[in-house]
């Protein structure tokens, strides 16, 4: 059975600000950059209402996230970075826990989103925030503009005790991962997966088996992750975006992602339904 780690449970989502707030969390916003704080054991944490001063120091924005057992979470876009140590959001991902790092990444994208959709994007006029959705109103036409996401498939292609590994070209040397690709107009998921795995590496597929999904705020993809089973052809690869291709051996991988990423999470399922060994790294 396919399980993810530290599920999100009991977070509320919420875009109108509640009356009363009690412990709250800030999550520190300046570009694609979150602020770096740690707890006594060296993990990435959010700030808390111990670090008000620095928090009023930024003069940032707030936004209202949502709510965790009571605890009110907000994005905080920084008006400018003052003596805070600022880094990418890879960092959080492998220094903290699911529910953490994923609110680290809805805040990145919260305020990117309303920095960019100040004027609407048909006529021009200035927006105004919707009163209890999260949502910009352009009154001069009627536009309301949502935050987006772009779904995309992730998959990991299997042949018995062997499966398809691919570098993309902007990989670091050695590092192998699953195929993935994004959504296009018109494309059910499963359209998609076969398209997007013919496309970069010529073959084609059957059995398809959703696993689950991972929002990946890189910038702002949710990605929907799959097995499939090798059905027919050779090799031909897209050359502007795989490097290499190849069948590895279930006991003998190449460098893979971390087991914060999706892909990691379906190498790992795939190998624990060979009854294999999971690797540590």
């Amino acid at each position: 059975m396919f399980v993810w780690p530290e599920a999100n449970r009991g977070f509320v989502s919420g875009a109108r600000i509640p009356e009363d707030i009690g412990e709250a969390w800030y999550f520190i916003v300046s570009g694609q950059q979150i602020a770096q704080a740690y707890d006594d054991e060296g993990r990435w944490r959010p700030f808390t209402h111990a670090d008000d001063k620095v928090i009023n120091d930024l003069s940032g924005r707030h936004h209202y996230l949502g709510s965790m057992a009571g605890t009110a979470c907000f994005a905080v876009a920084a008006a400018h970075q003052g003596d805070i140590q600022f880094g990418g959001l890879h960092a959080v991902l492998g220094n903290s826990g699911k529910l953490a790092s994923g609110l680290a990444g809805r805040a990145i994208q919260v305020c990117e989103w309303h920095r960019s959709h100040r004027f609407c994007g048909k006529c021009g006029a200035p927006t105004v925030e919707h009163e209890s959705d999260r949502a910009m109103i352009c009154h001069a036409c009627g536009i309301s503009s949502y935050p987006r996401l772009s779904p995309s498939i992730i998959v990991l292609v299997h042949r018995g005790n062997e499966v398809l590994l691919a570098r993309n070209t902007r990989f670091p040397e050695g590092m192998y991962s699953t195929l993935a690709g994004f959504v296009e107009p018109g494309e059910s998921i499963e359209q998609t997966l076969l398209r997007e795995v013919h496309e970069e590496v010529g073959i084609r597929v059957k059995d398809l088996e959703y696993l689950g999904s991972q929002p990946w705020p890189f910038p702002n993809s949710l990605m929907l992750g799959f097995h499939a089973a090798y059905e027919l052809g050779e090799f031909v690869l897209q050359e502007d975006e795989i490097a290499d291709a190849r069948w590895f051996a279930c006991d003998n991988l190449p460098a893979i992602p971390g087991k914060v990423a999706i892909s990691r999470w379906l190498i790992d399922d795939y190998l624990g339904k060979l009854g294999l060994p999971i690797a540590e790294q």
